[in-house]
């Protein structure tokens, strides 16, 4: 005779005050693959001479989606039907904003983006940031208009105070939570000596997207699980829809993309 609803779940709840835990319980954290994304900047070198036959290639090694660069020389129309021929979708794009946002989010609706992103900003002044994040306002406007959800991307050096204000936290501050989002670059936060926990922890709910880019002994870049970077802690702290691998300098792109496919694969916490 099967037991009763309420029966059960008073079961659980008394097996779960005494210590012992059901298998729901103790089963790690892990990465959906979906989850598990590559910046296209990482292959550029061999995207620019080969795109389909690349894009095949990351498809074989596992990955169903990608976060672009540009479209190496195709219309957006065009890279969107090699992507779809290859099985892939991408989901979120780099573009920044000096062509302005109506051309961007033409070409990103084509791609297939749910996000929007820009790679890169840098001021002298405070000033120049607080009018860089009012750009960053109207942008996320139009974008969310759009269906998109538009982010900033950081570097190292949005953590360096300038008129003694950290440009991370004019962004944070300024920027409207509804339309601008956080694309958190592990490598770059850990690399300006941030504790990333923290930085997480504090703005949970503006972060939405990782760059998980390991950091070697030297201070270099190195491709993710092979350097010292402790990425299952801050996995278990993040709340976020991609993981994207990425190494701005490879030595070898398509290596970088299947150690850190695998790495991601199999990360648990």
């Amino acid at each position: 005779m099967s037991l009763p609803r309420r029966t059960l779940l008073q079961t659980a709840a008394l097996l779960t005050a005494a210590g012992v835990s059901g298998i729901a319980a103790t089963r790690p954290g892990r990465i959906p693959p979906k989850a598990i994304s590559i910046q296209l900047y990482t292959l550029r070198s061999l995207l620019d001479i080969d795109v389909p036959g690349t894009l095949r290639q990351l498809a074989d090694i596992g990955y169903r989606t990608v976060e672009t660069a540009g479209t190496h020389g195709l219309s957006a129309a065009k890279f969107r039907t090699i992507l779809d021929d290859c099985g892939l979708e991408a989901s979120s794009g780099h573009a920044g904003l000096e062509g302005g946002i109506d051309s961007l989010i033409e070409d990103a609706r084509t791609l297939g983006h749910r996000f929007l992103v820009v790679p890169f900003a840098e001021f002298d002044t405070a000033d120049g940031w607080r009018g860089f994040a009012d750009q960053l306002n109207d942008a996320g406007h139009k974008c969310r208009a759009a269906g998109l959800q538009f982010g900033y991307h950081n570097h190292d050096h949005e953590f360096t105070p300038v008129d003694a204000e950290r440009p991370y936290d004019i962004l944070l501050a300024r920027t409207d939570p509804a339309v601008v989002h956080f694309e958190l670059d592990i490598y770059w936060a850990v690399h300006a000596g941030q504790d990333v926990l923290a930085l997480i922890d504090e703005n949970r709910d503006r972060i939405r997207q990782l760059h998980v880019k390991d950091r070697a002994e030297d201070g270099g870049m190195t491709d993710p699980g092979t350097g010292t970077i402790d990425f299952p802690e801050i996995f278990d702290h993040a709340r976020v829809n991609e993981y994207i691998v990425e190494h701005d300098n490879p030595t070898d792109p398509l290596s970088t993309a299947r150690v850190g496919y695998d790495y991601l694969r199999t990360a648990r916490w």
